[in-house]
């Protein structure tokens, strides 16, 4: 039990790792390959940032202004990927509060509820992250394969794959803190009679008595009480 607690919480926090790393990535998306090679130069962009960069090694990033002039889906996902890393982190609180092996929680039952409450919450957090990188991917794909879009295309870039492996740790590790609960529910505490220390030579003393008697009954004769 306490084991597959540990395994969740550490599937949980890596997850929330990854989508604090891909909120405050600048990769989300990249010019194409094709382009690159042609111009020798590409273009990536972020939720905070858009960056430019050379085959010199030369990068120049310059941060969206304003908010308003951003466009609606980058917006929808800085507010999922935001509610991600919150959530994953009241998720994290809860899940240390709900393990066994702390001494904060209440009794076993109490612990168990929170526990389950920190794998919704993981859950919820990992659905954030996965509908926010799928939305901008979304985005990227149409606009890729549009005929009719003239502007610079772009691809997927490395912050959609580790945003979709983090939501992807935080559902499991949130699906395994919430089964533990109906494992603790399975498993009831067992009780354990104490008897106390018995000595050495009570127990010799059973031993003997639970041994029976097999020597032959002695005869005697009418001159033996003389």
């Amino acid at each position: 039990m306490l084991g597959i607690q540990i395994i969740a919480f550490i599937f949980c926090f890596c997850g929330l790792g990854a989508a604090i790393a891909a909120t405050a990535s600048n990769e989300w998306k990249v010019t194409s390959r094709a382009s690159s090679v042609i111009t020798a130069t590409w273009v990536f962009q972020g939720l905070w940032m858009n960056c430019a960069g050379n085959a010199l090694g030369a990068f120049h990033c310059r941060p969206h202004l304003t908010i308003f002039k951003v466009e609606g889906y980058i917006q929808a996902c800085r507010g999922l990927m935001i509610s991600a890393v919150c959530l994953g982190f009241f998720g994290a609180v809860f899940g240390l509060v709900g393990m066994k092996c702390t001494k904060v929680g209440g009794s076993d039952q109490t612990k168990a509820k929170i526990a389950c409450l920190a794998g919704l919450i993981f859950i919820l957090s990992g659905l954030c992250s996965m509908t926010s990188c799928s939305l901008y991917a979304n985005r990227i794909t149409s606009e890729f394969f549009d005929p009719t879009f003239v502007a610079q295309k772009y691809e997927l870039g490395a912050a959609l794959f580790i945003g979709w492996a983090g939501a992807s740790l935080c559902i499991i590790g949130g699906s395994i803190f919430c089964f533990s609960i109906a494992e603790n529910s399975n498993s009831p505490r067992r009780g354990y009679a104490y008897n106390g220390a018995t000595s050495v030579m009570s127990s010799r003393t059973k031993v003997q008595n639970s041994v029976p008697d097999k020597t032959p009954p002695k005869h005697f004769d009418k001159n033996a009480y003389v």
